[in-house]
């Protein structure tokens, strides 16, 4: 017996489609019956490699006494926040407006019209981990909707205020004058670095890559030996630690502890893609050849275990396999030497800190690099890494989610396009290319705009900002990759688009057509990702320079002011907002290119390989302010324009970078 999500396309439904619960995706039809039935309406938010979701689905949702009770007094309905992260990002509020912290699974109680009246996230099916128990629950506010309706209206009313609350505290206060808030935050995120193990925070600790990038791009600029500091210990760190796949390449979504020692072992696409540009830009900046071998493994991964045949990316990987956390990655010292033979095991489990007791659960260990290694040990390793990832390929792998997200393949073009300009290896921008040609095929809508996700040969829900915007980078970075107009041209289109549906004095998550939800999210704080707004922000300054319009540069600044109170109150939440001003207000810069393609790719290479994260390059004949930009005696040119103004025109790639960095 399967319930309605059977036929839904979302992996994460899919999993709950033989529930014994009453599920209903969300849709009206759901909304209709409980207003019919007067029942209050039950949302779950999840999604397919969540492993606390399972958790509770197992727990709860697979129990016939509980489903019984949510199907006799609620009208249940779930939802994959991949496909709906404007519900998500609406219902997290709930919690946190209780004090609670928010994340996933997300169990929110609503009336009939979407309004809410009580959350929280995991709820274990009785009173435990000082949590109370999902049936409890279930009758209690059953209970009170019967009887005590009113006082649930006082609560409703209370949450309707406070979404308006949540959202003015970023908005509209007098901002504190503060002399180069994007440095001043860089060097606070670097004092705030853990000075042994790297990283923000205690545990659990999260990449923040977004965090790390704008550290890299102030150090660039200022050269302030903290920032190298910080950035040092979080690369080096994450790249030792459990958190990053030491056989297969990638990252986790995060560590458990302070050290990066044990992951939480999903690997999720918009992490890696973040990534792969941060250690690739590092690596343009430093020249660290291991940071290279990070990012190539990291793209190594995708390529090998996330790629769609047609060239997308699916969305994640699932942390359990056989029904434990990280089985599929953990070892035993036993494992390790019946693959490599006693002595070299002996020493592989030396190096990937393998001991006899385990470092994890039931006796195992997560590999990490827990010691310096000789050279010609470390050209060992490398072979019995091969042969222990081949070993490893023969277990039974975590599931996948295979749902094509618009957004976050954005994120990893880009990161495709960091590695391609670091490294030159043509492998990298062949892979973006497939990506954004799978998302102009499957992904475009009939009137140019972009649905947010593609499953089974379906594309599904009109896009939100963050698609719009991260593809948008997306191909401006594939266009300074290639140098193929098309890419510039749709990205073009789609910040249009940005504009025309997004923009409602401001910036929203969701368009002014779309949906209407008990409230209209701006989504201005960086999370996991950048937010829609400040890669939207980015896109319209890079346009700027590229075009020499003011709406895009007057559009950015706009934002800045709406929000520059509350990013000098809380930068940490603007990281990227940050990096995007700081590209404005340190002297974005264009490098125009005259002539012969072909034959410019010295003067490309000298730019492709130098991290300099405020320019913008271009061929004179593809953007409005390279007109009457020309060769030089036959030979490919490069201006370098400030300010509408363009420096004389060099040949060499040493010149070129000299008047860069003038």
């Amino acid at each position: 017996m399967t319930n309605r999500l059977a036929t839904e396309t979302s992996p994460y439904l899919r999993q709950h489609a033989e529930n014994p619960v009453d599920w209903y995706p969300w849709c009206d039809e759901a909304f209709h019956r409980a207003r019919d039935d007067d029942k209050p309406v039950l949302l779950s938010v999840g999604y397919a490699t969540c492993h606390w979701c399972h958790v509770m689905a197992h727990e709860s949702f697979e129990n016939p006494r509980i489903a019984g009770l949510m199907n006799e007094r609620f009208i249940s309905i779930k939802v994959d926040r991949q496909e709906r992260p404007d519900l998500d990002d609406i219902y997290q509020k709930v919690p946190q407006m209780m004090g609670q912290g928010g994340g996933w699974p997300l169990t929110v109680f609503l009336t009939p019209q979407g309004e809410p009246f009580y959350g929280g996230t995991y709820f274990p099916p009785d009173d435990r981990y000082g949590r109370p128990g999902f049936e409890r629950v279930l009758l209690s506010l059953s209970e009170a909707w019967t009887h005590r309706r009113q006082e649930l209206r006082d609560t409703i009313e209370q949450f309707c205020q406070g979404f308006r609350q949540l959202e003015d505290a970023a908005l509209g206060r007098e901002a504190a004058d503060v002399e180069d808030l994007p440095a001043q935050t860089a060097l606070a995120l670097a004092r705030n670095t853990d000075p042994t193990h790297g990283g923000l925070g205690g545990a659990p600790k999260f990449p923040n890559a977004s965090a790390y990038d704008l550290v890299l791009r102030i150090y660039q600029r200022t050269g302030a030996p903290a920032l190298l500091e910080a950035l040092e210990r979080t690369l080096d760190g994450m790249a030792a630690g459990g958190i990053h796949d030491q056989l297969g390449g990638g990252f986790a979504r995060y560590s458990v502890d302070e050290r990066w020692a044990v992951p939480h072992f999903e690997k999720m696409l918009y992490d890696n893609g973040q990534l792969v540009t941060l250690y690739a830009n590092a690596y343009r900046l430093t020249g660290k050849q291991a940071w290279r071998r990070v990012f190539e493994e990291t793209i190594a991964y995708i390529l090998r275990d996330m790629t769609h045949p047609e060239g997308s990316f699916y969305a994640g990987e699932d942390a359990d396999s056989e029904g434990e956390e990280g089985r599929f990655y953990v070892w035993t010292a036993a494992e390790v030497k019946a693959v490599l033979g006693e002595s070299d095991g002996a020493l592989a489990c030396r190096a990937y800190g393998v001991t006899e007791g385990g470092t994890f659960e039931s006796g195992r260990s997560v590999l990490h690099r827990a010691v310096m290694l000789t050279p010609l040990e470390e050209a060992r390793l490398e072979s019995w890494r091969e042969r222990l990832l081949a070993a490893r390929a023969r277990r039974v792998r975590p599931n996948r989610d295979d749902n094509i997200l618009t957004g976050w393949n954005g994120l990893m073009i880009q990161g495709l396009c960091a590695a391609y300009q670091a490294t030159g290896h043509p492998a990298h921008l062949a892979a973006a290319r497939q990506a954004a040609s799978f998302i102009q095929d499957k992904l475009t809508m009939p009137d140019g705009g972009v649905y947010r996700c593609w499953k089974d040969g379906t594309a599904k829900v009109p896009g939100f900002l963050e698609d719009y915007a991260f593809l948008a980078n997306a191909l401006i970075d594939l266009y300074e990759s290639s140098f193929d107009k098309r890419y510039l041209d749709r990205a073009a289109e789609l910040v249009a688009l940005i504009i025309d549906r997004f923009w409602d004095d401001g910036l929203y998550f969701t368009p002014h057509d779309g949906e209407q939800l008990v409230h209209r999210p701006r989504a201005p704080y960086d999370g996991a990702s950048p937010s829609g707004i400040s890669a939207s922000v980015l896109a319209f300054l890079r346009l700027h320079e590229l075009t020499g319009e003011d709406r895009y540069r007057d559009l950015a600044e706009h934002e800045f002011q709406r929000y520059r109170a509350a990013a000098t109150a809380a930068p940490a939440g603007f990281v990227h907002l940050l990096a995007a001003w700081d590209f404005a207000q340190r002297g974005a810069f264009g490098i125009i290119l005259a002539g012969d393609k072909a034959a410019a790719a010295p003067l490309v290479e000298s730019v492709h390989r130098t991290y300099l994260p405020a320019r913008v390059l271009a061929f004179a004949d593809d953007v409005p302010v390279g007109r009457g930009r020309l060769p030089v005696d036959g030979r490919p040119a490069a201006y370098v324009c400030r300010h509408r103004t363009c420096s004389a025109p060099v040949t060499s790639g040493q010149a070129l970078l000299e008047r860069c960095v003038a």
